[in-house]
């Protein structure tokens, strides 16, 4: 297999940071899929992806891969190493279990084969910071990482006959906490500087993992991205 450029029509990222890394790891590919900066967290996701779809930038018969970082709730799972999705479940309600698209999932599993772990994911609308906290979602929900996208986006998309795949790279794992950071995103999805800089300053050692961690899988990320798409 040489790459996967006719097989992804869109990819969705979420917007910063993990987005910049994205376009940066497709840099050089010929005829590259388009890359959309979407909004943190379950309910502005949500709400971007009705407007995607009314507008008809998502369209039935597509594939789509999200990208981005996630937090390892598996204590095996170490900062920067890639995983693809096999499932997600949701911590809201039933805990529903959602699986991603098997042909295309088998695909880029195949492509990174050695590279990247097959995991099984649970959405949460807050970021997880503390390892007791990572281990009670690991046991309750069987998972191994943790994100804040993946579960709506599975669900809506699927609804409408898109085909979802996801890759990921660990950026915190479930060791050591993190900064609460439970406010630094506002309603719309978007990060609040300042409210994240307190968070930092307020647990300094937390603060500089969380940061050395993010860089790490900022790298990561733009690694797997040129492994996907950039023929061998």
């Amino acid at each position: 297999m040489s790459h996967l450029n006719p097989s992804i029509h869109l990819i969705l990222v979420p917007q910063g940071a993990e987005y910049r890394a994205v376009c940066q790891g497709l840099r050089g590919v010929s005829h590259p899929p388009s890359v959309l900066p979407v909004p943190a967290g379950p309910i502005p996701l949500a709400r971007h992806l009705q407007k995607l779809w009314e507008v008809g930038v998502v369209t039935a018969g597509q594939s789509v891969l999200v990208m981005g970082v996630c937090g390892g709730v598996a204590p095996d799972l170490a900062v920067g190493d890639r995983v693809v999705y096999q499932n997600c479940a949701t911590t809201t309600e039933d805990g529903s279990r959602l699986e991603c698209d098997r042909a295309l999932t088998e695909q880029i599993h195949q492509h990174l084969m050695g590279e990247v772990r097959v995991v099984q994911a649970v959405t949460s609308d807050r970021v997880i910071a503390t390892p007791a906290d990572k281990q009670q979602l690991a046991q309750q929900f069987k998972a191994d990482v943790v994100d804040m996208e993946g579960f709506p986006a599975l669900s809506l998309l699927q609804s409408w006959g898109v085909a979802v795949a996801m890759v990921r790279v660990v950026s915190d794992d479930s060791q050591h906490p993190i900064p609460d950071l439970s406010s630094v995103f506002d309603e719309q999805g978007s990060l609040r500087p300042l409210v994240l800089a307190r968070a930092l300053i307020r647990q300094p050692i937390a603060g500089f993992r969380l940061i050395q961690g993010s860089l790490r899988g900022f790298q990561q990320l733009q690694a797997v991205t040129r492994r996907l798409f950039i023929p061998r």
